[in-house]
């Protein structure tokens, strides 16, 4: 691990360089800043013999140290064991060799090449590396989710995004999925279809599986005595991609109540604009009053907001830039429609370059042949 971050180009090569291999009298996390330059001493130094050994008791690969971060072997003091001690503590290394085997055996039959593993290990080191007493449980999981034909690449993303739910026992994640499928069933859904629904969820909010079922059952009812139908509310649930877990009756009250008067229309109208806008639901009311008042400000209607409410998942901060640039070329948001302002920065850039393009293309082709009646 050491050796990856000393090689490995980024931030993370320069955390482990500058902020563990540092003088002693500068060892102070809260003034030493992450990323150090290269000494730029003219005059060569000799390698630190202690700070090589204890790279190689680590099996690093000193000869790679040397040609990507040479100047690390120069430094005096160091400190390889303080660094190596606080990653033991964080389990990624210094594990026992026939713990890493039956984690590398458990974690193969998820993954589907060596290399996705190694990949797995880079970028989530503490779900692979942990103690050996969750290895029951990570293995009964595995088993459970096979057994509901989910493919190995879900898995293997839920392993690592989530490893707590595979550290606990079965019977809770049994008890999450056996309610959101009870769930989706209950609200029409079709039985061919839940397997591939299900997937969509956890892939999109893994976290969903270390919530309370009770949470879901609430919520749900909430929702369902606020006057959505069945199918509404599987729509609902597919667009908050999981997220309805982490609402609560109480802040959905609040914030409907809130937009319904901010906006004056009925309770009708309110629902269609939340099946349009699902974030409604769980931005809190200072958030939606600052973001009512930021589009209003800038001249647009309530009408417009209705009829673009996505609008809204957008920050003030966010809105204002992009009418700002959108009137740099013509285009007035009070008049026209708000569609263009939605979307992420690059759907943004989009819109915005074609409206560029079409202010800059000329109205004819001045070498273009004039089309003449004879």
């Amino acid at each position: 691990v050491i050796q990856k971050l000393l090689g490995r180009p980024g931030p993370s090569r320069y955390l482990v360089c500058g902020f563990f291999f540092q003088s002693q009298d500068k060892y102070r996390a809260q003034a030493t800043p992450l990323l150090l330059t290269r000494p730029r001493s003219v005059i060569v130094q000799e390698e630190n013999p202690l700070a090589i050994n204890a790279l190689y008791d680590l099996s690093v690969d000193i000869s790679k140290v040397r040609k990507l971060r040479g100047w690390v072997l120069r430094q005096s003091p160091v400190y390889v064991s303080e660094t190596a001690a606080l990653l033991r503590d964080m389990g990624a290394i210094l594990c026992k060799p026939d713990q890493m085997e039956a984690q590398k055996k458990l974690w193969i039959s998820v993954c589907t090449s060596q290399k996705d593993l190694v990949g797995i290990i880079e970028k989530f080191p503490a779900s692979f590396f942990t103690s050996s007493s969750d290895h029951d449980n990570q293995k009964a999981n595995i088993a459970y989710f096979q057994m509901l034909h989910l493919n190995k690449r879900i898995i293997s993303k839920l392993m690592a995004s989530a490893p707590q739910s595979f550290r606990r026992p079965i019977e809770q994640n049994e008890q999450m999925i056996q309610t959101l499928q009870k769930t989706y069933l209950d609200l029409g859904g079709k039985e061919d279809n839940m397997k591939i629904w299900l997937q969509k969820l956890l892939t999109q909010n893994p976290y969903v599986l270390l919530k309370l079922p009770d949470t879901l059952h609430d919520n749900v009812a909430f929702l369902r005595n606020a006057g959505f139908t069945g199918d509404e509310l599987l729509r609902l649930l597919s667009k908050l991609k999981g997220f309805v877990t982490e609402l609560n009756p109480e802040s959905m009250r609040l914030t409907l109540s809130y937009s319904r008067e901010t906006l004056g229309c009925t309770e009708a109208e309110l629902r269609q604009i939340v099946l349009q806008c699902p974030a409604l639901l769980y931005y809190s009311v200072p958030i939606l009053a600052d973001r009512f008042k930021g589009l209003l400000t800038a001249g647009v209607s309530m009408e417009q907001i209705m009829e673009t409410s996505t609008v809204l998942e957008l920050t003030t901060q966010i809105v204002q830039y992009r009418i700002q640039k959108l009137r740099s070329f013509g285009y007035d948001v009070c008049s026209d429609s708000l569609e263009v302002l939605n979307g992420t920065k690059k759907d943004f850039e989009m819109s915005y370059r074609k409206l560029r393009l079409r202010q800059e293309r000329p109205l004819f082709n001045p070498v273009a042949p004039l089309r003449t009646k004879d």
